[in-house]
């Protein structure tokens, strides 16, 4: 049990098979570190006890410990607060497709992470529980949505936990927190039962990882159409498993830093993702660089913010049904954002989901002479805790016009292109991948420094996982960072929020 933190998912559960341990000595050794570093992390925010098993599952993860994250992942009977204080203690009717082929394949899930309300933001701050804190700097964010996920997971709760991403709410906390983290293609994993695709097929479940196989085994758990699927999906014709470590051949790589959202990235995001081209380089593959990116982002961040507003909206609607609360139950920035939710006409709506299409034409154009576009991941390393807080001045703007309904009026403000700008400045690269439905991954290779991570992404062809999982693994050999670890000092506990619930 020394050695806990040395093993992945697939490494434990071998051990679970082969008889050296027990899924109850694992347990208590996930809980034991989450005693001993959730206090300056918060990174876990309700405590499930008994933890939730699928009893007789024998799966290739069996005895695992393992984390949901705290938006969207239900579990029937069980709490989920979707990071709301509107939503603490409801318990969900059904247990979601991915929960249960999670639990199918024998994990032992024992609590829930820190979540944005509604995984609305690219840091985890919500006031429900306070924010979460990236393990390299408690100072800094974990970044988000599924930031109390990557912090257990580079803390050493839990080698791997479950992320959803609907603008890079995966790759952005695994760039972060120095991890790997994969979305898939639009429609791979199930969002069922309730839902038929989660933010009309933008976003998706997942997992943050520090090895390249368990990313890949937990798709082999994950993939897959389910019977409420709103169309099928095709099977990989190889297990993703048995992509890694495989050679990816010689690739076709272009590389940009250009962003008409943040004209002048950080120098660390730029070294970044010059440090993985040279390593590409190294390799043998062929890394060109571009002048523009091959696609207009700056109209694209348009399109998915006037989707996001819509289902901001609309989340916060199914709230109030749900659990009776009132408008002081959710936070300013959630309010405003489903105001402007309500004040998008459906014409503009239409046409930003119809818009997509462009973006994704450009793609395939480019994709016709190049295998995958290489970005920093993040324009810029994690930012501090409380970052993106309004000012005082525009926190009063902000409460007058919500409290008088100036739906309207919030579109003419200085107001909503501060809320746009701090929120999307340091994360501009990310929502390609989710409006165009295609895979996308978060490398870890570059630290600052200040020996905070900041990753590089890589963007591919719809279904072509096995390619990124076969380049990634190739990347993880080359230069490992499973091994390099934060150095959490007891010494830097603080209160960070009001603390983990009971489930």
């Amino acid at each position: 049990m020394q050695d806990y933190q040395e093993h992945d998912a697939v490494s434990l559960a071998a051990l679970v098979r082969q008889g050296e341990v027990t899924p109850d000595e694992l347990l208590t050794e996930a809980r034991r570190r989450r005693d001993e570093v959730n206090p300056q992390l918060n990174a876990v925010v309700m405590d499930l006890d008994p933890p939730v098993v699928a009893e007789g599952a024998e799966g290739p993860f069996s005895g695992v410990p393992f984390l949901l994250k705290d938006l969207g992942q239900y579990v029937a009977g069980q709490a989920c607060s979707d990071g709301s204080r509107s939503l603490v203690g409801l318990p969900r009717s059904e247990t979601g497709t991915a929960v249960q082929r999670w639990l199918d394949s024998g994990l032992v899930i024992f609590g829930r992470t820190n979540t944005p309300e509604f995984g609305a933001k690219g840091v985890t701050e919500p006031a429900v529980y306070g924010p979460a804190r990236n393990p390299w700097n408690t100072d800094h964010t974990p970044g988000g949505s599924s930031g109390g996920s990557a912090a257990a997971v580079a803390a050493g709760i839990v080698p791997c936990a479950a992320a959803s991403d609907g603008g890079g709410s995966i790759r952005i906390p695994a760039s972060a927190c120095g991890l790997f983290g994969l979305k898939t293609s639009r429609g791979l994993v199930p969002s069922g039962p309730a839902q038929s695709e989660s933010l009309d097929g933008i976003a998706t479940n997942g997992v943050i990882s520090r090895s390249v196989r368990d990313t890949a085994g937990m798709l082999d758990v994950l993939v897959g159409p389910a019977p409420e699927s709103p169309y099928p999906i095709a099977a990989p014709s190889t297990a993703y498993s048995d992509e890694v470590g495989q050679d990816p051949g010689r690739l076709r790589i272009a590389l940009t830093t250009a962003s008409s959202i943040n004209a002048d990235p950080h120098l660390e995001a730029i070294a970044a993702v010059r440090s993985t081209a040279e390593l590409l380089s190294e390799l043998g593959h062929e890394v060109v660089e571009l002048e523009q990116p091959p696609f207009d982002d700056a109209a694209l961040a348009r399109e998915f913010l006037t989707i996001w507003f819509a289902y901001a909206a609309y989340q916060l609607d199914l709230a109030k049904q749900a659990s009776g609360a009132d408008d002081s139950q959710f936070e300013p920035d959630t309010l405003t954002m489903a105001a402007l939710g309500r004040a998008t006409k459906p014409m503009e709506l239409i046409q930003a989901l119809e818009n997509r299409q462009v973006h994704i034409r450009r793609l395939v154009a480019f994709h016709e002479t190049h295998d995958l576009l290489l970005t920093p991941t993040t324009a810029t390393p994690p930012p501090r805790i409380g970052a993106f807080d309004l000012p005082p001045r525009q926190q009063v703007l902000q409460a007058r016009l919500i409290k008088v309904k100036g739906t309207g009026l919030l579109r003419f403000t200085s107001l909503i292109d501060q809320i746009i700008g701090a929120n999307h400045s340091w994360v501009p690269y990310t929502q390609l991948a989710n409006m165009t439905g295609r895979p996308a991954m978060s490398v870890p290779l570059h630290w600052t420094p200040d020996d905070l991570p900041i990753g590089s992404q890589f963007v591919g062809r719809l279904g072509s996982e096995g390619l990124l999982l076969r380049l990634a693994s190739q990347l993880e050999a080359a230069r490992p960072w499973a091994g390099r670890r934060p150095q959490l000092s007891p010494a830097a506990d603080r209160p960070t929020g009001p603390g983990t619930v009971e489930g």
